[in-house]
């Protein structure tokens, strides 16, 4: 058997992605080097981003079942050394599209990120559950998806999407854990324990700036925010920093509940951001018998949307009814999206369908660039 060359090495390196950033580690400057010694041994030296980094067993395998498959191949050893400053620099501004200077990427007018802010009027509808379920199921769809956890006091997206590892820094840019297809920040990966956030306004501000701009999300289809409840801080907050960002609006049956979602999505008026709809979670109970038990009543969520298309002079639709299951607690106790572990159940395909809804909404022409030219006369 011949041994195996340089070229077809490098060619099966270009197949490995970093875990974290999800692009090949050659396009990335992290293959040192690559030997080749008889009758067939190679060795390849990948540089990480940091030392300690948490993706170092991934990487090593990833390497060296991919070096494995080379004809000619009958040893492969993986050597790990850790990038210089400069090469970090580099990678940094390379991820950053040439731009030394941080910006928020969803904010340019000619982004192609569908940005969906998910609010709610008051606690307790089930709007985190909503967003991980949405997020999960958009992945498995296989788009590009990210989520970030903009409830800062009341964070809960890391273990309703089974996130338990820290965010990767390198230097002054986050690498987002990924789970389910799903890249995710949250402030409650930097709190140690259970502690509470106690911030005021321009602290919430600072870190949702943070949040946006110092964080790695790589091309995104969608990204989602997990806003708390409400018509505080964040949600002004969210509304400056991602202008082109639309509002999708959390209510249950109930009465109380609508009126407070209304609320919230009147914010929009005053923020000038497009309402997307509306999603009304806890519908019903569907019992062994295949009746229905409105436990929080019905027509909410109708209620709401209509009265918002009334207040903005626009459409707003109901997007789907969303039934009560256990199945969508349970998932989220134990970090599997319902969406994933029982994707047949009631409640799952109505998230499902809500998620496929809003996953293939188009961008419109608005401040995008044509490339095109007039045609000279």
């Amino acid at each position: 058997m011949s041994a195996p060359t340089e070229d077809a090495v490098h060619a099966a390196l270009a197949t490995v992605d970093d875990p974290e950033i999800r692009k090949p580690i050659t396009e990335l400057g992290m293959v040192e080097s690559v030997d080749i010694a008889p009758p067939g041994r190679v060795g390849v030296t990948v540089l990480l981003t940091v030392p300690g980094c948490p993706m170092k067993d991934t990487i090593t395998k990833d390497v060296t079942a991919a070096v494995q498959q080379v004809a000619g191949v009958t040893d492969v050893q993986v050597r790990l050394g850790v990038m210089s400053d400069d090469q970090r620099a580099g990678l940094r501004q390379q991820l950053r599209g040439g731009q030394t200077e941080k910006e928020i990427p969803f904010a340019r007018p000619d982004t192609l990120t569908r940005v969906y802010a998910v609010a709610s009027g008051k606690g307790g509808v089930g709007k985190s559950s909503v967003t991980v379920n949405l997020a999960a199921a958009m992945a498995a769809e296989g788009l590009r998806v990210g989520v970030v956890d903009s409830d800062i006091y009341g964070f809960s997206v890391p273990r309703m999407l089974g996130v338990e590892q820290q965010p990767t820094q390198v230097d002054d840019m986050i690498l987002p854990p990924i789970a389910h297809g799903v890249k995710v920040i949250s402030i409650g990966m930097f709190v140690p324990g259970n502690q509470p956030v106690v911030w005021r306004g321009p602290m919430l501000h600072r870190a949702m700036q943070q949040f946006l701009s110092d964080v790695f999300w790589g091309d995104l289809d969608v990204l989602l925010l997990d806003l708390p409840p409400g018509t505080g801080d964040i949600a002004i907050t969210v509304a400056q920093l991602l202008p082109n960002s639309e509002l999708l609006v959390v209510t249950t049956p109930q009465q109380a509940a609508a009126e407070v979602a209304e609320r919230a999505g009147s914010v929009a008026l005053q923020t000038h951001q497009r309402l997307v709809g509306v999603v009304e979670n806890m519908s019903w109970l569907e019992l062994p018998d295949g009746t229905r038990q409105e436990i929080f009543g019905s027509g909410g969520g109708q209620v709401v949307a209509d009265s918002l298309a009334r207040s903005i002079g626009a459409e707003v639709p109901l997007l789907g009814q969303i039934p009560l299951d256990t199945a969508v607690r349970e998932g989220g106790d134990r970090g599997v999206p319902v969406v994933l572990q029982e994707p047949d159940s009631p409640a799952a395909s109505a998230l499902r369908a809500v998620a496929r809804q809003l996953a293939r909404r188009g961008r419109g022409l608005a401040g995008r660039k044509l490339n095109i030219t007039p045609a000279a006369r």
